[in-house]
C-alpha cells in the first residue's frame, strides 16, 4: 500500500511499454476478425421483419381438405463464414376445421422448439412416431403413413434436409442392386400383389376409411369407394 504525504499537483496514465511485453495478445475471435460475434440460435433472439418461408402441401385421404405446412428460416450471421439457415416458426393452415385445435397447439409446440435452438431434429422422429388408433392410410405409391401427424414429421424432415440439417438417406449402389434384384423375382414369382396393382378398381383410387379399401375414387364432385358405396361430397 503507498501512502501519499504530499499534496497532489498533477497526474500521468502509466502506458503499457509495447518493448517490455506489457500488451497483451488480443487472439482472433470465432468468425476470423478482432470483433466477430457468432450468433447462435436462442429464444431471446428478437424476430426479424422479413424471413424465408417455404410451403408443403400435404393431401391425406382422410380428409376431404388438403393442409399446407409452411416453416419460416431465420438466416444467422449472413454474409460470413459461419452464416446458417435455421427454421424459426411453422404454420398450418387447413379448411378442415375439426383438427383446429391439435394443429394450433402443435405449431405454437414446434415453433417454441425452433426457437430454443440446438438439437431440433429430434422432432422428426417423435412426430413420425404418432399412430392413429383408427389406422393410418396409404400414400401414392403405396407408402404407408400411421397418421396425420406422421406425415407432418416427414414434411419436417424434407425441410431439414433441404436447409442442411439432417442428411438424406440414400441407399447405396450395393443395396439399390439388392433391392432391384428382389423386385425382379418378385414380379417374376407373382406370389403377392400389392393393393394398388389390383386392378379390380381404378388406378389412383384412394383409401376409404370405411371399409379399408382402395377404392374411392372422384365422381360427379363427391369421393365415392367403389368397394362400400360410402361417398363424401365438400
Amino acid at each position: 500500500m503507498i501512502k501519499i504525504d504530499k499534496k497532489i499537483v498533477g497526474y500521468s496514465v502509466n502506458q503499457p511499454d509495447p518493448d517490455k511485453g506489457d500488451i497483451k495478445k488480443d487472439f482472433p475471435r470465432e468468425g476470423g476478425g478482432d470483433r466477430a460475434e457468432v450468433i447462435r440460435m436462442h429464444e431471446k433472439l428478437d424476430r426479424p421483419e422479413m424471413l424465408i418461408g417455404s410451403t408443403y402441401k400435404v393431401k391425406t385421404p382422410v380428409s376431404d381438405h388438403a393442409m399446407y405446412v409452411t416453416v419460416n428460416d431465420i438466416i444467422l450471421n449472413e454474409g460470413t463464414e459461419f452464416e446458417k439457415r435455421r427454421p424459426f416458426e411453422i404454420f398450418i393452415n387447413s379448411k378442415n376445421l375439426d383438427h383446429y385445435q391439435w394443429i394450433v397447439a402443435l405449431t405454437r409446440i414446434i415453433s417454441a422448439v425452433f426457437r430454443k435452438g440446438g438439437d431440433v431434429t429430434f422432432l422428426v422422429e417423435e412426430l413420425k412416431a404418432v399412430f392413429d388408433p383408427r389406422g393410418g392410410y396409404w400414400q401414392a405409391g403405396g407408402k404407408f403413413m400411421p397418421s396425420i401427424i406422421a406425415e407432418l414429421g416427414h414434411v419436417v424432415e424434407k425441410h431439414l434436409i433441404m436447409i442442411g440439417m439432417l442428411t438424406s438417406q440414400e441407399l447405396d449402389a450395393g443395396q439399390k442392386e439388392l433391392i432391384a434384384k428382389k423386385r425382379a423375382e418378385f414380379e417374376e414369382s407373382k406370389k403377392q400383389q400389392d393393393a394398388f396393382t389390383d386392378n379390380t378398381y381404378p388406378e389412383g383410387a384412394q383409401l376409404c376409411t370405411k371399409c379399408n379399401t382402395a377404392a374411392v375414387v372422384m365422381m360427379d364432385g363427391c369421393q365415392t369407394c367403389l368397394s362400400c358405396g360410402d361417398s363424401k361430397c365438400g
